[in-house]
């Protein structure tokens, strides 16, 4: 996924620098938002439903000579499943892999109790801190932004703390110009012109994933999951892509596919339709549901998705 957006795309290689950076949260804190929106393209799929994200995305963002590569984890939360368990292992291992930590916050919610519990986590991991206040623009009460400033400052010491709203784009430059100049000095890890280093195929199988969220409620989309198990590069230049959903019931089968083949039809156009702006070119997109009771426990399933099973 490639294009030349980015603000330097000639770096003197002597005055290189490139970091890792989490960006952490509870979710919907706004955190696949936020890195998409300082990529300036799509790389992690957003849904107003909670845990969207399940493996850690990343965006490459170059600012003068720093390349920031953005690490979009899952939403930190209390687990109750075993794909929950491996999905919150997954956020707190790319943040302890990472040279910079972003806590993305929801200012209109502030301090509750799930990122209460992120901030005292956050104590043990000794790596630079920041804080983004995020969603600002929909806080009329300035006042409060000023006490959860002090209250955060109070519990974690944080280098800096921003106030931004990644809809909007508001303090999105100053907070790549911070951390441009806080990743270690070293040659870039990436080409100028990467916006990720996420495979297409996983990719488009998140894609295809973010659009059973948007069509369908309740249970269902957490109980699914999408694999592309076929590619094909056709010689008129389009692409051929199959992918599987696995759900869990013969119930949730019957949900997927709706009265008359409705719901799967839709939520194919939807994936066609924005595969095929990211590819610039035509995509022939056939999807297959199939059942596989057993698939939040099947370490294949894991392994395809990037994550470690974790042990019961």
């Amino acid at each position: 996924m490639n294009e030349p957006h980015q603000e330097s795309a000639l770096s003197d290689p002597e005055r290189q620098r490139c970091g890792f950076i989490a960006v952490i949260g509870a979710p919907n804190a706004g955190k696949s938002t936020l890195v998409n929106a300082l990529v300036g393209a799509k790389v992690s799929i957003v849904s107003h439903k909670v845990q969207t994200t399940r493996v850690p995305v990343r965006g490459i963002v170059n600012v003068g000579d720093s390349q920031l590569v953005f690490v979009d984890t899952p939403g930190l939360f209390a687990p109750k499943k075993r794909l929950d368990t491996a999905m919150v292992e997954a956020a707190w291992g790319g943040a302890r892999d990472a040279d910079i930590v972003v806590l993305v916050i929801d200012a209109v919610r502030g301090i509750d109790e799930e990122v209460g519990r992120i901030l005292d986590k956050l104590k043990d991991i000794k790596l630079p801190r920041i804080a983004a206040l995020n969603k600002v623009d929909k806080l009329d009460d300035k006042a409060k932004l000023l006490a959860l400033v002090g209250e955060l400052q109070a519990r974690v010491s944080f280098e800096s703390i921003f106030m931004i709203s990644a809809t909007e784009g508001d303090g999105l430059d100053a907070l790549k110009q911070d951390l441009a100049a806080r990743v270690p000095q070293g040659p870039w890890h990436y080409p100028a012109d990467d916006l990720t280093d996420a495979p297409m195929r996983l990719l488009a199988a998140e894609i295809t994933r973010e659009k059973i969220f948007h069509r369908l409620h309740d249970e269902v989309p957490y109980s699914s999951t999408v694999e592309t198990t076929m590619w094909t590069e056709r010689k008129d230049g389009s692409v051929r892509i199959e992918q599987t959903i696995f759900v869990a019931r013969e119930g949730q089968k019957a949900i997927m596919l709706g009265k008359g083949g409705a719901t799967i039809k839709q939520v194919s156009m939807d994936s066609r339709r924005e595969l095929t702006e990211i590819l610039e070119r035509p995509v022939h997109l056939f999807l297959f549901v199939k059942v596989r009771q057993n698939w939040q426990d099947d370490p294949e399933r894991y392994r395809e998705m990037g994550l470690e099973l974790p042990k019961k």
